[in-house]
């Protein structure tokens, strides 16, 4: 009987094929130290927030991995509306505003990097969507809350959300109910670990290593 073969099928244009490339290329931006305040800059796009040290042990098995804590995106436009931002500097702002929470979170600063791409809008949603299903950051999955913003009296009125929980310090208000620490603290090593276990199964490659950008450096 002879061997059956069928050729293989590539949509180059496919909006999966293009998230790869998108995080394929996002993965190759410089990995920036948030030790100091990030210098401004105009534009939008893509972001991820990365661990890379020892003293947080949550995180810590995190620390070599190409696997971010948090990804998102800083958008030109409003996509309710189509108008534009009222900020300036979308993507610096979102990032600015991150390491105050990082800071206040009472989380080590100087062990924090981010990456970043300017991207046009509907590539920065497709590279963002194809981070937070690869990689389901810790951040963005068991541990919400991070990247939300304190709006009205009905947000203050809410439970305090999973990220103050386990990293308490940002000014904000809440309502009485409060989740148990330990138990997200059990959840979020659990999905840790199932993130390393699942790390060579991505459908992009990761870079070799990581290009360090310390903005300390004149």
């Amino acid at each position: 009987m002879p061997t059956q073969y069928v050729p293989n099928s590539f949509d180059p244009l496919s909006t999966e094929q293009i998230a790869n490339t998108i995080c394929e290329t996002f993965e190759r931006q410089p990995l920036v130290s948030m030790t100091h305040e990030i210098p401004r800059f105009d534009g939008s796009g893509l972001y991820a927030l990365y661990y890379r040290g020892t003293s947080v042990d949550l995180y810590a098995p995190l620390g070599h991995l190409q696997i971010p804590v948090y990804a998102g995106q800083a958008l030109s436009s409003n996509s309710a509306t189509g108008e534009t931002v009222r900020e300036k500097y979308p993507l610096h702002s979102r990032l600015r505003k991150h390491r105050i929470s990082i800071i206040e979170g009472g989380l080590p600063i100087a062990e924090f990097r981010f990456r970043a791409l300017f991207l046009p809008d509907v590539h920065a949603d497709l590279g963002e969507n194809g981070l937070r299903v690869g990689y389901q950051p810790i951040w963005n999955s068991k541990l919400k809350g991070f990247g939300g913003n304190e709006q009205g009296a009905t947000t203050r009125k809410s439970k305090k959300s999973k990220w103050d929980t386990v990293h308490g310090g940002r000014r904000r208000t809440h309502g009485g109910v409060v989740h148990d620490v330990e138990s997200l603290i059990a959840t979020a090593k659990t999905h840790i670990a199932q993130q390393v276990s699942a790390y060579d199964s991505l459908a992009w490659p990761h870079p070799a290593a990581d290009v360090l950008l310390d903005l300390s450096t004149p």
